[in-house]
């Protein structure tokens, strides 16, 4: 019989699926509504522990802020799928090996978007943007030091859903003035 915890891991391993979904599709951050922001956030901070921990990676791969980083937000997004698919029931025998084989190239990307990006295990700052000729300079952000990640994550997805939610109420509102 499987100790307690053995359970508890197999339920959070489960739990790395969407099981609303018949096909594993990319996502497009870009086009979800508030709703399928929240869930997809959920389900990528999900995988994400699961994955850094499972493979232990440090934080100059995954560092706990990367959810303040669209670079990568997306770089483990794509992950993420490519996981999903690889571990597929109905999925080939061999996209596991291809799966690890894409994943230390992955990591390669991982360790140069967390160097640019300025997230460290114990401080975060905004990635900087290097303005174009012509274009002013952005302001210096400082380094924040990070208090408590869990925390954080929450904070920063209700923010997320809050302008994705206003961004879609406000569409709405355009397009209904102008309805004849």
């Amino acid at each position: 019989m499987p100790a307690e915890n053995e359970i508890d891991d197999l339920d959070a391993f489960a739990d790395l699926w969407d099981d609303d979904e018949e096909q594993v599709r990319p996502i497009n951050w870009d086009a979800l509504d508030a709703d399928e922001l929240h869930d997809a956030w959920m389900q990528l901070d999900r995988w994400v522990n699961w994955f850094r921990t499972t493979y232990g990676l440090p934080a100059t791969v995954v560092p706990p802020l990367w959810h303040r980083h669209p670079e990568l937000q997306w770089e483990l997004s794509a992950l993420h799928t490519h996981w999903q698919s690889a571990y597929d029931p109905a999925g080939h025998g061999s996209a596991p090996h291809g799966w690890h084989r894409d994943l230390a190239e992955a990591i390669v990307r991982l360790r140069s978007w967390t160097a640019a990006s300025g997230s460290r295990l114990d401080r975060d700052r905004p990635t900087r943007q290097t303005p174009w000729p012509g274009e002013p300079p952005p302001p210096v952000q400082p380094d924040l030091p990070i208090h408590d990640r869990a925390a954080d994550f929450a904070d920063h997805l209700a923010a997320q859903v809050n302008v994705r939610r206003a961004l879609s109420d406000t569409a709405l509102a355009t397009e209904t003035q102008e309805l004849p």
